[in-house]
């Protein structure tokens, strides 16, 4: 059972309410949970998100589309997951973070499998120097490790990234990655500011109405025929 949770909240300090502004007459989580239910490899998928009032709307978007919603702390989201994972007994967790509207299945798949064909504690498709698109993060790990991570976690960034000493003490796990060649880890496919949310809503105006299941290589061609939109969907440093 592979369980894929995506974290989301209000909250968000740079731009707040960002998880329900509209792309494409959907509130963009709603976009995303499109995008990533095209994974194939992915079993069920709950939204985890805070249990502070201003998440309730969050809560309503995601249940109208018919996924499931577990709701815990707001500042220790690792504990948000294993909730999460209690509710919904799993084998192997995907972690996706609710600000990707451009997430690619493809590469979801594609770690996932890399996870299981080297029986890794821990995967990621962001390694140093050989990086995918900010946007198109996955990060997969078994249920045994993010238990193990969680009931050792005593640190506020391993409360608050979930997957901090899997990452960042490899040597304590079996760790495996997926590299992208050339490295795409300064193009910025996410939503963290106002002109992110520009980029990607004109993505999806170009591409969305002809195809739903628009690819990576759809986006890079269409930011590669508009000059205008290099400085967003380009080679840009957070």
């Amino acid at each position: 059972m592979i369980l894929a949770i995506l974290q989301a909240r209000m909250s968000s300090t740079r731009l707040p309410g960002k998880v329900l502004m509209p792309i494409q007459r959907q509130p963009m989580i709603v976009r995303q949970i499109e995008r990533v239910a095209r994974a194939q490899r992915i079993d069920k998928l709950v939204v985890a998100t805070s249990d502070r009032p201003e998440d309730d709307a969050i809560e309503a978007a995601v249940r109208r589309e018919g996924i499931a919603v577990f709701r815990g702390s707001l500042d220790n989201v690792q504990q948000r997951f294993i909730g999460a994972l209690d509710a919904h007994p799993a084998d192997h967790v995907v972690r996706l973070t609710a600000d990707c509207p451009l997430a690619d299945p493809a590469l979801i798949d594609a770690t996932i499998d890399l996870c299981l064909s080297k029986g890794a504690d821990y995967v990621s498709n962001t390694p140093e120097g050989h990086a995918h698109p900010k946007g198109t993060d996955v990060e997969v790990m078994t249920a045994a490790a993010l238990r193990r991570a969680a009931a050792e976690a005593t640190t506020k960034e391993a409360f608050e990234h979930v997957t901090w000493d899997l990452w960042n003490q490899p040597e304590r796990w079996t760790c495996a990655w997926l590299p992208c060649f050339p490295d795409q880890g300064a193009v910025r496919w996410t939503v963290d500011r106002p002109d992110d949310y520009a980029f990607v809503a004109a993505v999806y105006d170009a591409l969305y109405p002809a195809n739903r299941a628009f690819t990576s290589d759809d986006i890079r061609a269409f930011v590669a025929g508009r000059p205008d939109l290099q400085d967003y969907g380009g080679d840009r440093r957070a």
